[in-house]
């Protein structure tokens, strides 16, 4: 069982909180456990079987955040940056607290489907090649297709700087437009890989990661909790 300080708990839980202002919300009496106001930060309490309120607000404890983020261009895959706004900037303050890291990367000027979570195990299952998790992207092209790329796509390709690519899957969509699903993702790889053969990518959109789709009702710079049937399938 979990076992961790008051005041640790309540700046985890809360993200906009940070843990000494968490301890003076404690010494002035403004969080309860089970009922009771305890002004105690160093108190040890269990998430899974202490009820903790703020301010009359109960909360609700997750061990772990699972986000859906429909990223815009302009915004980078990073926990903070300094010259651009980040992922994690995008959130709204339900959905932040201590610990929430893009799990992957899309290039600052594609767009789409970024997870983000606080689960650092699940994190690396879902990056690592081994794994075999597969991310669809939508890609549209400077130039035609030539009716090659699937077979290259495959075959596992090389691209430029020596990598060899894992067998990838190309759909074809129109003449400039495809779908391509990867199992894995090194960095600017499907760029690399168009790049290799000749084109160019002038357009990115991460749709799905483990089967997850990105809600299409979530506007570019929003975000949601994944629902408990989208989570599932993330630790299948």
């Amino acid at each position: 069982m979990d076992v961790q300080r008051l005041d640790r708990f309540v700046s985890s839980q809360m993200g906009e909180i940070s843990r000494s202002a968490a301890r003076d919300l404690i010494k002035k009496g403004g969080v309860e456990v089970n009922g009771a106001v305890e002004r105690r930060p160093e108190r040890r309490i269990s998430p899974e079987s202490d009820e903790i309120s703020v301010s009359g607000a109960k909360i609700e404890y997750k061990k772990h955040l699972y986000i859906m983020l429909n990223k815009p261009a302009g915004v980078v895959c990073a926990t903070r940056d300094g010259l651009s706004r980040s992922v994690i900037e995008l959130l709204p303050k339900n959905l932040i607290r201590a610990g929430l890291f893009p799990a992957g990367r899309l290039d600052k000027d594609s767009v789409g489907f970024v997870l983000i979570t606080d689960d650092g195990a699940l994190a690396h299952r879902i990056l690592s090649p081994k794994s075999h998790v597969k991310k669809k992207y939508f890609v549209r092209l400077k130039s035609p297709l030539s009716g090659d790329e699937e077979a290259a796509f495959a075959g596992g390709m090389a691209i430029y700087g020596g990598e060899k690519c894992l067998p990838a899957e190309l759909r074809r969509l129109s003449e400039k437009e495809c779908e391509v699903i990867l199992c894995e993702g090194k960095y600017h790889q499907i760029k690399r890989m168009f790049s290799a053969l000749g084109n160019e990518v002038v357009y990115l959109k991460r749709t799905e990661i483990a089967g997850i789709e990105l809600d299409p009702a979530l506007e570019e710079g929003r975000a949601r909790e994944l629902s408990l049937e989208e989570a599932a399938k993330l630790t299948l």
